[in-house]
């Protein structure tokens, strides 16, 4: 196929997916998928105002100013909501942290886009109070957020504590604070750059293992830091971990975090040029061109197998290669062709793109071709999950789009 009609495929996903509300996150009416979403509904609207079609950049606006609309007394963000019957949700078992994230950077990019100082009028409120919520979630006021396991999009995978994912989307939900402040104000709110800079130092400090000990020196905690890097030294200089907790750091390789590292330039090039060795050599599947979302994957002979089954909601997701648990996921190889194409490898990117477009292109289990699904399977390369997730649209518009030389995040 070629990459012109995937990603008019993924365009045409997009217009079905827009409601008066906003972006759905998928056609398919189960498990509240009909629904808007901030997650979804973040990355969605990033790859709408990338394609620069008005019809879907004004879904963007619709989605966020839904989720402002929902908001709760303390200034959560809906993890989800149907506007038709009023029905929200801020969490399962626990809240979303990253749909305020999302929330925060999407408004940011909307504005940056358009130029809309009418919509930042209508969300300013919104915006404060998820600032100050997000404030709260750091506890011990150190900068960085402490998540609950399954507080984010891997929801029912193990991670918790200080996740990398959350805390790079928290660096760029800071600087699009910092380009609102200086808009409004003709002003730079020198405190915020302060607090985006001690974060930027952080997660470079924090969660990339080094030889010697001059991480040490800025570790939050030097005796965590420590003990984790001695118990992974295979993983040491490699890519960066995935998590902490005041018990100790994970290993695994997260996908998501790793390629916004890079994207959202935390990265230096020593660091992307190792992990870019990492992914080619370990990580990547070569048949589809696509990445998981963790590595390596979680089996019945593995201390975590009993802990990840019992991580779940409605029904157990994350058998071996399924879902989070090595699942392949065109979303976050989207993020991966736009960090690719931003530096100049090209090629890489383009085939990347075209693995996209093929998981996309999956048949369901009817024999419809494009059925957009949620997940492939990793080693069976078989398509998983929910059906005709904009998402996923949404992943092959963003790397589409980078090719093209636009960029998921301006400055």
């Amino acid at each position: 196929m070629s990459s012109e009609t995937g990603y008019r495929r993924a365009i045409d996903l997009l217009h079905q997916a827009s409601s008066p509300h906003g972006f759905m996150a998928s056609l398919v009416e189960r498990n509240n998928y009909r629904r808007i979403w901030a997650r979804d509904g973040g990355i969605t609207s990033i790859a709408a105002l990338m394609s620069d079609e008005s019809a879907l950049v004004e879904s963007a606006r619709q989605t966020l100013l839904t989720l402002a609309k929902y908001q709760g007394p303390h200034g959560e963000i809906p993890s989800n909501v149907d506007p038709s019957t009023e029905s929200v949700s801020y969490g399962g078992t626990a809240g979303r942290v990253d749909a305020d994230l999302w929330f925060l950077i999407a408004c940011g990019q909307y504005w940056r886009h358009t130029g809309d100082d009418r919509f930042l009028e209508e969300v300013m409120e919104a915006i404060e109070k998820v600032r100050f919520l997000l404030g709260c979630w750091e506890f011990n006021n150190r900068g960085l957020l402490y998540v609950p396991q399954t507080g984010d999009w891997a929801d029912e995978f193990l991670q918790h504590g200080y996740v990398l994912y959350d805390q790079l989307l928290y660096l760029q939900a800071q600087r699009e604070l910092a380009a609102i402040h200086s808009h409004l104000h003709e002003s730079c709110d020198h405190g915020l750059h302060d607090r985006i800079a001690r974060l930027t130092h952080l997660i470079r400090a924090n969660y990339w293992f080094t030889d010697g000990d001059d991480a040490i020196e800025d570790a939050y905690h030097a005796t965590l830091y420590e003990q984790g890097r001695d118990a992974a030294p295979r993983r040491r200089g490699r890519h960066w971990m995935p998590f902490f907790t005041p018990t100790g750091y994970g290993y695994r390789f997260d996908t998501f975090a790793n390629v916004l590292c890079s994207l959202l330039d935390v990265a230096s090039d020593e660091h992307r040029e190792e992990v870019d060795c990492f992914v080619d050599a370990t990580v990547v599947d070569p048949e589809m061109d696509l990445l998981p979302a963790f590595y390596p994957v979680v089996t019945p002979r593995d201390e975590a197998w009993d802990d990840l089954q019992m991580t779940f909601r409605f029904t157990f997701k994350n058998r071996p290669h399924e879902y989070h648990n090595g699942g392949l996921w065109a979303m976050v190889t989207g993020f991966h062709v736009a960090d690719l194409a931003r530096r100049g490898k090209q090629d890489q990117a383009r085939a990347f793109l075209d693995g996209i477009h093929r998981a996309n292109g999956l048949p369901d289990g009817e024999g419809n071709e494009w059925s957009f699904p949620e997940f492939v399977h990793g080693r069976d390369h078989t398509p998983g999950g929910m059906r005709m997730l904009a998402w996923n649209a949404a992943g092959a518009i963003i790397g589409h789009c980078a090719l093209e030389g636009r960029r998921p995040f301006l400055d």
